[in-house]
């Protein structure tokens, strides 16, 4: 008995490997959904990492978190002398203790080229699946970034090359907007302002409130600004703009529903978390009801929720964090969930000095990416140079470094300034 649940939680807390039981809240699933779950089982049993690049073991001797202020490094290197860096995300502010404690230990003396594995494993480690979430995905995902950025640089080749085949060496980008708090003719102007700023051809802005919806309405939305700002921004940036709306799981079921048919009157090109992230049944129900595509994944955590929605046909774009959701390799696993029934991956990118970085390396090798992708800005206090790309947005695209690991070089005195934290 104890045997067999140490091999569940090996596999299924490990981000859902394992073959979930084929019911549903106690009914038998319809063989054609059985199917489907059959085949994203076999995607996520595919190895991504490719080993064949490196022909020697690539033991791990150190994995250091580097600290300036509130800004985060992770510095990794080989047994044989080779180094990797990566950028942390600002929450590293809160969540370092979780790298030195829970982490950084458990990939020592590890085998680089078994990144796969080593990523489900950790999982199990001193019970980390009881932190699943930003809580461990995000100083997972420091660590697996500066490994990648590591065997890029052995291997010569860049991290999209490591993962897949590059088939996006330019990456085209939206402009995220925020601003639902304000008034629809100040928002209008800020947005404006953001897509002046860059030569962008699409854009996502904010419909409903904040999801914690507080009891003072007016804190997080004049009632009837969704219905006024949303025809509002098709006339201001007229037809040739994609348009993008994000509700960040605001609305219930039919009031989604109701902003839905006002986007898709509007020609908007998705419905991002209608509802509440995870409510996978409500999710599909607004799916059901819209021609518009819905987006969700955000804040997922593991593979469960992103399964049983394509199973299910529930959504048309998958959005895993590459931070959030631990990583790169974990993301490509839903990339390739999602291109097995036809659907896209447009990937949330959340703050961090080098997020676009990590966020375009990913989706320049991913068969299914969506034409555009999640942009704020390029504005950063990493010291850095790129070689093989401007990294600016033009004709509304970044090209992708092609340089090893992620394609840049950091400032060596800016990083010696970097202390090593300890727990």
């Amino acid at each position: 008995m104890r045997a067999n649940r140490r091999k569940f939680l090996s596999t299924a807390a490990g981000g859902g490997l394992a073959s979930v039981p084929l019911r549903s809240f106690g009914a038998a699933i319809a063989p054609e959904v059985a199917a489907r779950y059959r085949k994203l089982d076999e995607v996520l049993k595919q190895p991504v990492l490719k080993k064949q690049f490196f022909p020697s073991p690539v033991m791990i001797e150190t994995l250091e978190l580097l600290r300036l202020g509130n800004s985060f490094l992770c510095r990794v290197r080989s047994r044989d002398g080779a180094e990797g860096i990566s950028v942390a995300h600002s929450g590293m502010n809160t969540l370092y203790p979780i790298f030195l404690r829970n982490l950084q230990r458990f990939f020592l003396g590890k085998d680089a080229r078994e990144l796969d594995l080593i990523l489900e494993k950790v999982y199990i480690y001193q019970f980390n699946f009881r932190y699943n979430g930003i809580t461990l995905g995000l100083p997972l995902a420091t660590i697996e970034f500066a490994i990648l950025d590591m065997l890029g640089r052995i291997a010569k080749k860049p991290v999209g090359q490591l993962l897949g085949e590059v088939r996006n060496p330019e990456v085209g980008v939206y402009m995220a907007t925020e601003w639902r708090e304000k008034p629809v003719d100040e928002s209008i102007k800020l947005i404006q302002g953001a897509v002046a700023e860059y030569d962008v051809h699409a854009l996502k802005i904010k419909v409903g409130g904040l999801m914690f919806m507080t009891t003072d309405m007016y804190a997080v939305g004049p009632p009837g600004r969704t219905e006024k700002i949303v025809p509002l921004v098709r006339k201001t940036f007229g037809d040739k703009m994609a348009l993008y709306a994000d509700s960040n799981s605001f609305y219930s079921v039919p009031e989604a529903i109701r902003v839905g048919k006002l986007l898709e009157e509007y020609k908007f090109r998705y419905f991002e978390e209608p509802v509440m992230f995870d409510h996978i049944e409500e999710i599909k129900q607004v799916a059901d009801a819209l021609t518009i595509p819905i987006a969700n994944g955000e804040q997922d955590n593991s593979f469960y929720g992103f399964r049983w929605l394509m199973a299910n046909d529930g959504l048309e774009i998958v959005q895993p964090d590459n931070y959030y959701f631990g990583g790169l390799i974990r993301s490509m696993k839903v990339a390739r969930m999602a291109a097995a029934f036809g659907k896209q991956i447009i990937p949330h990118m959340s703050g961090g000095g080098l997020g676009y970085l990590y966020n375009i390396q990913f989706v320049s090798c991913v068969p299914n990416a969506g034409e555009h992708h999640e942009f704020k800005s390029l504005r950063t206090n990493v010291r850095f140079e790129c070689k093989t790309s401007p990294l600016k947005v033009v004709d509304g695209k970044i090209k992708v470094p092609t340089g090893p690991g992620f394609g840049v070089d950091f400032d060596p005195d800016w990083v010696g300034k970097h202390q090593p934290v300890k727990s």
